[in-house]
């Protein structure tokens, strides 16, 4: 068994410990009203995405999610999250030195022996969720997980959708497919973004991500017989009878759509079984990316 496998495998007992941990980090989470900005690089960005609908629509104060080297250093926040699993991501690294004594910054890391321990103001750490993988799997849901309890958004359903994500068989022909569509509303947009970003990288498979209502404006055209979409959450009204009539595969997301993600992530590890490729290694990428300087 791979090492993403092992690591996807293990995420409801990660959420479990986060939520418990957020309890105990509280004083260093964003507090209601703070206005507040939540960072990362590839899938922390994502997560960040999800976190970030999730609090403002939670009533906890206006939310932005940025790519760390996206980050708009004119605007004003009373706080800056960083999600960075290596805690060596040159991107992060570079933001919270430049917010350093101007703004209050919080890294939530998977590795404590790293430099994000002194470059960010406080850090929480989830070493428990860290991964010997090159792709990640349980630190990022395990992170979001951490910010949705903090919110109180997280709850015993959600470990148990996960247990049953795991133990489902995938549906019927899907990893035979030839191109994958996920879409999201709301937060799991974001999760739609990951899911896509996950396919990519561990199968090298042809993917897409889109707001549920934004597919219907163009990216339905390339579903067809041996196409699925997967849909993260409830469905607009009508949809799934659109992509049926396409011959397209129509797969719904009856779980807590932090479970859809965990049935994606296992896609992404048969569809690469099944193309012959190694998910631990997948194509020029790295664990960290750490940018030398020119």
């Amino acid at each position: 068994m791979s090492h993403v496998e092992n690591e996807l495998n293990s995420q409801p007992e990660c959420w479990t410990r986060a939520a418990e941990q957020a309890v105990e980090e509280a004083s260093v989470l964003p507090a209601p009203g703070e206005r507040v900005a939540i960072v990362g690089c590839g899938t922390s960005w994502f997560m960040a995405q999800a976190a970030a609908v999730l609090r403002e629509h939670a009533g906890q104060g206006e939310t932005d999610a940025f790519a760390a080297s996206e980050f708009p250093h004119g605007r004003a926040y009373d706080r800056v999250v960083a999600l960075t699993r290596s805690g060596t991501t040159t991107e992060v690294l570079d933001l919270l030195g430049a917010l350093k004594g101007r703004t209050r910054t919080v890294a939530v890391t998977a590795d404590p022996r790293t430099p994000v321990m002194e470059a960010a103001d406080d850090v929480v750490v989830l070493d428990h969720a860290d991964e010997r993988s090159v792709v990640q799997t349980r630190f990022a849901t395990t992170a979001l997980t951490l910010l949705r309890a903090h919110l109180g958004l997280h709850g015993d359903r959600v470990v148990d959708d996960a247990r049953t994500a795991l133990a489902l068989p995938l549906p019927d022909g899907l990893a035979d497919c030839g191109q994958f569509t996920f879409l999201g509303r709301g937060w799991s947009v974001g999760l739609a973004n990951e899911a896509a970003l996950k396919m990519r990288e561990a199968s090298l498979a042809w993917t897409e991500a889109y707001p549920a209502m934004e597919y219907r404006h163009g990216p339905i055209s390339v579903t067809t017989a041996g196409t699925a979409t997967w849909m993260f959450g409830e469905a607009p009204r009508g949809l799934a009878e659109q992509v049926r009539a396409t011959g397209g595969l129509w797969v719904e997301g009856a779980l807590d759509p932090l479970a859809e993600l965990v049935r994606a992530q296992r896609l992404a590890v048969a569809v690469a079984a099944a193309r012959g490729l190694d998910p631990d290694r997948p194509r020029h990428l790295t664990r960290s990316v750490v940018l030398t300087a020119s």
